[in-house]
């Protein structure tokens, strides 16, 4: 077997370093040392913008945290009408750099697409700063809500984040959140933030057999009901789908 070529590296923002490497067709980026992400497994998600926008009632504006190798902003495109819009959100601005120069035909150069739009910063200034904005906000940031890379991320995956995602969806929008592994309390506290949220087990490369994923797919609710003195309902969830 061929060893792995570096083609590039760089710093991400909390100075750990990254880099792209390449071998045999296949391209990763480690981050730390470790994967982050790899060209050979991105059935999980494919499968994100898939679940997410065949439940939104519209489709007309997708918000993307995570740029990684494109592939999730690339099935949105594919899901949505000529004149709708793609934002994806990405803190590293190594990601967008190697996508534009180096790997974005991996996933069809999602980036010469002219409905996608590129903001380098962080996912949460972008749902923060939005009112019924989006119709799907696909978040594949770090490794999910209980395999944190960077410990910064827990502010998307707690009450105070999923309560922003959900002012930042339109009515009948989705949540989606792409997930190493199972997570019983981020998907409580989903159900509990207003949305109908289910977990679904997901292969990683789109067949049957081998590595699994987790994506939690949320349904923005109507606005949360109210039970005696005040205190908000948990909203109706189904649990853990584990259809393949």
């Amino acid at each position: 077997m061929k060893p792995w070529e570096t083609v590039e590296k760089a710093r991400a923002p909390d100075g750990t370093e990254l880099v792209l490497a390449h071998r045999d067709g296949e391209w990763v980026v480690r981050y730390g040392g470790k994967v982050l992400m790899s060209s050979r497994q991105h059935g999980s998600e494919d499968a994100l913008a898939e679940l997410a926008l065949k439940k939104a009632r519209h489709r007309r504006a997708v918000l993307v945290g995570g740029m990684g190798l494109g592939f999730t902003a690339r099935a949105a495109l594919e899901r949505i009408p000529t004149d709708a819009k793609v934002v994806i959100a990405e803190l590293t601005p190594a990601l967008v750099d190697w996508n534009r120069r180096l790997v974005g035909k991996l996933a069809g150069r999602p980036l010469d697409d002219r409905r996608c739009k590129v903001h380098v910063g962080d996912v949460m200034d972008r749902i923060a700063e939005a009112r019924g904005a989006y119709d799907a906000i696909l978040l594949d940031v770090d490794n999910g809500p209980g395999s944190m890379v960077h410990e910064d991320n827990h502010r998307l995956y707690g009450h105070h984040g999923i309560a922003a995602c959900r002012v930042a969806l339109a009515e009948g929008g989705v949540l989606a959140v792409w997930s190493a592994h199972q997570d019983e309390a981020y998907l409580r506290r989903l159900q509990r933030g207003g949305f109908e949220a289910t977990a679904r087990v997901v292969p990683a490369r789109g067949a049957a057999g081998g590595l699994k994923h987790v994506l939690f797919v949320a349904v923005k609710d109507a606005p949360a009901r109210r039970g005696s003195g005040g205190r908000t309902r948990a909203g109706r969830g189904q649990g853990v789908d584990r259809r393949r």
